[in-house]
């Protein structure tokens, strides 16, 4: 639809148009369209790079990609799970809290 904000116009575009700019065109534009990966793999990448840097605030809308991308609701889990032990209890902790909440409004 045309005039449809991104996600980044709507979580910056008017403090930051700019950067919302650069986010759309250059981040999701044309690092997510490389070949070399397949987008449910950069998804999975993404979630585990978020939750190992405890970078939260991300990962709800990088949860409904990867679903969106096929990521399975059981690899998401599993991948936090195996996060525990290499990133930190803490870190697990609270992105299952993510997923918790990420699936809930998928179901909605």
């Amino acid at each position: 639809m045309a005039g449809e904000q991104t996600a980044a116009q709507k979580a910056y575009g008017d403090i930051a148009p700019d950067f919302a700019d650069l986010s759309d065109r250059v981040l999701f534009g044309e690092v997510w369209e490389r070949p070399g990966l397949s987008k449910r793999d950069r998804s999975l990448v993404t979630v585990t790079a978020l939750v190992a840097g405890y970078r939260h605030n991300e990962l709800p809308g990088h949860v409904a990609r990867a679903l969106a991308n096929g990521v399975t609701r059981e690899e998401l889990v599993e991948t936090v799970m195996h996060l525990a032990f290499y990133s930190g209890w803490p870190t697990a902790n609270t992105a299952i809290g993510v997923l918790r909440q990420a699936f809930a409004d998928a179901d909605a």
